[in-house]
């Protein structure tokens, strides 16, 4: 069971993970970090990051 949970952590977070590689665009069309960050803080899909490395933390805790 904790290996499922690991994996499906893990898959969250690098689900995650891309959609704030793929938002970094956003500086090169003329963002600011903070606008950025702000505009990351209101995305749904990033929040699969956080997600997911909660679900991996909780898989290796024994």
């Amino acid at each position: 069971m904790r290996f499922i949970l690991f994996l499906t952590g893990f898959g969250l977070a690098v689900a995650g993970g891309i959609s704030f590689i793929m938002y970094l665009n956003l500086l090169a069309a003329g963002m600011t970090w903070s606008e950025y960050m702000l505009f990351t803080i209101r995305r749904p899909e990033c929040y699969l990051f956080f997600l997911g490395w909660l679900l991996m933390f909780f898989g290796f805790i024994e």
